[in-house]
């Protein structure tokens, strides 16, 4: 894809001085994002598939519960008892740097194929960049893929080089694999970042959160950084995982919660509290509301105070429906008998159903024409037996 506008050219022309990768960031991924394989035989000698060691391991049960490790290079190993005498993977791993004013997250694919009685051979490529403007703004650089959908997702054309591809977004039945990937393996330790993405207060943690949306949110809300210098990251990571447009929501009652310095344990239970007031009508500016004292009995309060007001809703929904009760069940009314101990006939209005249904605490959810149809095969059933 060529670019299209000024930004773009400046990415493009800055991307071609973006340092190559050091030989310490490589080994450090051979290292830690590769998860190398313990083969292990069926007389319990296990190979380690990173540097070639071999000793006598613990039972199949034991290595699979306890893990294995390598007394040779110390590497955590996936133990597998098989006769497989090769095995090859490929993982991720992320770089955050920054370079000519913007954030740089490039996304390394490591590979390594070992063969038992050999070497192990390890290889890496650099399948992908996001630069992030100090605005939020971003732009993907990336190897051309196999377009065979979303399924595979590491078939990347090795020979082809880094180039400016397009993020079809707007399509809503399009997804993102260069998200997907960026999302992908370990992290590489040793940041650096832009002045503008340390003002945030920004130290390493994701909260949770994929790089590109975390950095992309704090670069252009001022409210993402808000919540981190004020100490509420869990309310940041909950906000977040709803989607962020949603901080509009809670934005006025958060402001408070900050003021009084609020303590938030438990950001989900808060959120749906904030939820459950709103839907009230209770002034969500006043502390009174927004900073209880006990959030975990005011919630279960509201909790109750909600499920009697969907309960009446519920029935005012169901006495809307007498007209259609009477035109489908009328033929049914006056339907009656007894053996003079017991008395069943069939009711004659919605009102009576529910009536019925809160005497007998039947649950909320069954509508009424459910329970007519259901009590007409019980009257049935019952009629049935006393007639046998």
């Amino acid at each position: 894809m060529k670019p299209k506008n000024k930004l773009q050219k400046q990415v493009v022309e800055a991307s071609k001085s973006l340092p190559k990768l050091t030989k310490m960031q490589i080994q450090w991924g051979y290292d830690h994002a590769i998860q190398y394989v313990g083969r292990r035989t069926e007389k319990g000698i296990v190979t380690c598939t990173k540097c070639g060691h071999t000793w006598q391991g613990m039972g199949e049960l034991a290595n699979t519960l306890l893990g294995c490790e390598c007394p040779n290079c110390q590497s955590k190993l996936i133990a597998k008892t098989t006769k497989k005498r090769t095995f090859d993977d490929s993982y991720y791993m992320n770089i955050i740097t920054a370079h000519k004013g913007y954030q740089v997250m490039r996304t390394i694919m490591l590979s390594y194929k070992s063969k038992m009685g050999e070497l192990t051979k390890l290889s890496y490529s650099e399948v992908m960049q996001r630069w992030i403007a100090p605005d939020g703004k971003h732009y993907t650089f990336a190897r051309r893929r196999q377009t065979m959908g979303t399924c595979c997702i590491d078939l990347w054309i090795f020979h082809t080089s880094l180039e400016l591809r397009n993020e079809n977004s707007n399509n809503k039945f399009y997804i993102n694999i260069y998200d997907k990937i960026g999302s992908m393996g370990e992290i590489y330790p040793r940041q650096k970042l832009i002045p503008e993405l340390k003002r945030t207060g920004y130290k390493k943690a994701l909260y949770g959160q994929k790089q590109l949306d975390l950095f992309r949110t704090l670069l252009s809300d001022s409210r993402a950084e808000t919540l981190i210098k004020a100490g509420y990251t869990k309310l940041l990571e909950r906000i977040m995982n709803m989607g962020w447009k949603h901080i509009d929501s809670y934005w006025q009652s958060i402001k408070i919660v900050i003021r009084n310095k609020y303590k938030i344990e438990d950001a989900i239970l808060w959120c749906d509290y904030i939820d459950m007031l709103r839907f009230f009508g209770k002034d969500l500016h006043n502390a009174k509301y927004v900073c209880p004292t006990d959030l975990k009995a005011e919630h279960d309060r509201y909790v109750i105070k909600r499920a009697k007001a969907d309960a009446q809703a519920e029935i005012e929904k169901q006495l809307a429906k007498e007209d259609s009760f009477r035109e489908q069940k009328g033929k049914f009314f006056g339907l009656a008998f007894s053996d003079g101990t017991i008395s069943i006939r069939m009711l004659e209005s919605v009102a009576e159903i529910i009536a019925e249904g809160q005497a007998m605490h039947h649950y909320a959810q069954y509508t009424v024409m459910h329970s007519v149809t259901y009590n007409i095969f019980k009257l049935k059933a019952i009629y049935a037996r006393h007639c046998a």
